[in-house]
């Protein structure tokens, strides 16, 4: 299944895209955190085909798509420099910032007031940030409470996935030595097109992921190159602490960033930024 959030006529809503994508069918939720704290993805598909049983469908083009979780719970959990190619390019651009000193997961969080859906704008925030970068990643979302997760169970834990792209203001980042106020500025998280459930995509996902900026392709890479995995990504956080359904966690991205070209290619207001997973679909947003 694919879950979307929308909005018609002026109303918030949880659907189900049809088979073909063309139209979403109403679900009976009052918004996707609830959807994903009440129900398992077999609930969920019984309320779908019930739904379709009702004929209730309207045409993707009558509405408009939003993040499928505009209004996280909690903040998103983010792995850094998860992708190899990723790291080498990080270091160049700034080996005091980004280099590890040893192979262990980075781990931050991004704060998301609003999640921006696709053809969200991203705000620029002019006289605040310079160095204006973006990044494309696989997100992970919690279906269930999860705590002392071994690796081999990581799976049963997993609600779906959805593209996230983890824009970031590099000067503020590297300059405050710490990357939570440079990554979690509004407008700084867009999320979509839909969660695909965890049951259409074999585990571990290997999935071809890019970005494009004005139609150039930036990055381009699978998540099977993942540094630490996402069973490990879940084992190792749940070891001490708590997750709760509906949790996002952002699984880092590949080489490609505007930091990672020298001369750098930071974005201006006037680009568009497309971030695609292979098997989800396309994130695509505009800078102002």
């Amino acid at each position: 299944m694919k879950l979307v959030t929308y909005l018609h006529h002026g109303q918030q809503r949880v659907g189900v895209l049809t088979a073909k994508e063309t139209a979403v069918m109403p679900l009976p939720y009052t918004d996707m955190n609830t959807l994903i704290e009440t129900s398992s993805v077999a609930e969920v598909l019984s309320a779908a085909k019930a739904t379709e049983g009702l004929g209730a469908s309207t045409p993707l083009s009558e509405v408009t798509l939003c993040a499928p979780i505009p209004r996280p719970r909690q903040d998103v959990l983010c792995l850094g420099i998860n992708y190899k190619d990723h790291a080498t390019e990080a270091a160049q651009y700034n080996a005091d910032a980004f280099t590890k000193e040893r192979p262990i997961p980075i781990y931050f969080s991004k704060r998301v007031n609003e999640a921006v859906g696709p053809e969200g704008a991203i705000d620029s925030h002019p006289g605040l940030v310079q160095r204006l970068d973006y990044e494309a990643e696989l997100a992970v979302i919690l279906g269930k409470t999860a705590c002392n997760v071994r690796p081999e169970d990581a799976a049963e834990y997993i609600f779906g996935y959805t593209v996230l792209n983890d824009v970031s203001a590099r000067l503020l980042q590297t300059t405050h030595k710490q990357w939570y106020f440079g990554k979690s500025l509004d407008t700084f998280t867009p999320i979509g097109p839909c969660i695909v459930t965890a049951d259409e995509i074999a585990f571990p996902p290997a999935l071809a992921i890019r970005s494009y900026v004005n139609g150039e392709l930036r990055q381009n890479s699978n998540t099977s190159m993942l540094i630490t995995g996402i069973a490990d990504i879940l084992a190792e956080l749940t070891s001490g602490m708590t997750l709760l359904p509906g949790t996002i966690i952002a699984t880092g991205t590949p080489a490609g960033v505007g930091m990672g070209f020298d001369p750098p290619k930071f974005l201006h207001p006037g680009d568009v930024v497309t971030c695609e997973i292979e098997g989800i679909g396309s994130l695509r947003n505009p800078v102002q």
